[in-house]
């Protein structure tokens, strides 16, 4: 899976839409579905808040494996 492909499935499995994370961490919901389609990949700080409202790391985007 893609980091955006990770990032959709924690944020599915967080149970909050496109648009609820887009509002938490000030970006566009066209942008955040871009991120979750692979096509733009998120900056490093913008990857640290999405993972800090889906309470997981970084390191989850990049493995699929969410960390209990």
């Amino acid at each position: 899976m893609s980091i955006g492909e990770n990032i959709k499935k924690i944020r599915n499995n967080n149970g909050l839409t496109q648009e609820a994370l887009a509002n938490e961490v000030s970006i566009t919901r066209p942008m955040l579905a871009q991120i979750e389609r692979g096509t733009k990949v998120p900056s490093l700080p913008l990857a640290i808040a999405l993972a800090d409202e889906l309470h997981c790391s970084v390191y989850d985007f990049i493995t699929g494996k969410e960390r209990g």
